[in-house]
């Protein structure tokens, strides 16, 4: 009989155990097939859960998987993946196969945490048709007067498809909600694998740089939103340089959690041209 493959939980986009956002990661899921990968998936109940399938021309094949379907990029769970291989063989250099092609990850340790960087694959971002701006505003209850006119809406994509609004007031961002088998449904009409991003700016970083707050819905079994989105914050790098809103390189800080109890950080290097960096940190969520 196969032993089961050993299943490990972090956190990652923090320090904190109770912070950021839990991911499941697999090491070693060889002896699994997709129905497995999805049954631990289900059972483990996060967002996603990362699964190490095998090895491809040095690079490590990754599957992400959320309790209800397989999708195509995980940021946090890649995070959170690396951390644990850099706990147990240190920092360096990690390079994934992924469904949307190859990630390199650059894990390094600093006053005895742990930290991941990776670099998405090549970003773009589309139009939003009129219609469907119409739908997510009417969504979220919010109207066209609430959107910030710096930012126009947009489709970002740098690995999972995403749709991006910015709100002007604090109030609309923290007050907006959803129904979750409404937004299910525009979502899987629309072809978005993963969360709509609604972005609130905040006051600049000290060294001049933008800040931003996240909300990232995300209806998928019990979770109706998650708390840290690495593969929308390389999205939202992909959207600001689209825009002409940053000067590259650039960095941004992206706060998100905070309205699901789950507060974290990310941190989005934006480049000239090329894939977006986002890093941050991961821990281990003690069993039980």
């Amino acid at each position: 009989m196969t032993d089961a493959p050993e299943i490990l939980r972090y956190a990652a986009f923090t320090d904190d155990p109770e912070g950021g956002n839990p991911a499941g990661v697999v090491l070693d899921a060889s002896v699994l097939d997709e129905a497995g990968m999805q049954r631990i998936a289900a059972e483990v109940d996060y967002a996603e859960t990362a699964f190490i399938t095998g090895e491809s021309d040095g690079a490590r094949v990754v599957r992400y998987f959320s309790p209800v379907a397989e999708v195509p990029f995980c940021g946090h769970a890649t995070v959170a993946t690396a951390v644990a291989i850099a706990e147990r063989e240190g920092p360096g250099t990690i390079r994934f196969a992924t469904p949307v092609g190859e990630v390199v990850i650059e894990t390094s340790e600093a006053d005895g945490a742990l930290r991941a960087a990776f670099t998405s694959v090549e970003p773009e971002t589309a139009p939003l048709a009129h219609e469907v701006v119409e739908s997510l505003l009417d969504l979220f209850g919010i109207g066209p007067a609430d959107l910030d006119g710096r930012y126009p809406p947009l489709v970002a994509f740098a690995g999972n498809r995403h749709p991006v609004l910015v709100v002007r007031g604090a109030h609309v961002f923290d007050g907006f909600g959803f129904d979750p088998a409404l937004a299910r449904g525009l979502m899987d009409a629309q072809g978005w694998p993963a969360t709509m991003i609604v972005l609130h700016r905040l006051p600049d970083a000290a060294d001049g740089g933008l800040r931003f707050e996240a909300r990232n819905p995300f209806p998928v079994g019990r979770i109706t939103e998650d708390p840290a989105t690495g593969a929308a914050a390389a999205a939202v790098g992909a959207y600001l340089r689209a825009i002409g809103a940053v000067t590259p390189p650039a960095r941004v800080l992206i706060e998100q959690g905070r309205h699901v109890g789950r507060p974290s950080e990310l941190v989005v290097d934006i480049p000239d041209r090329g894939g977006i960096v986002v890093s941050g940190r991961a821990v281990p969520i003690p069993a039980g």
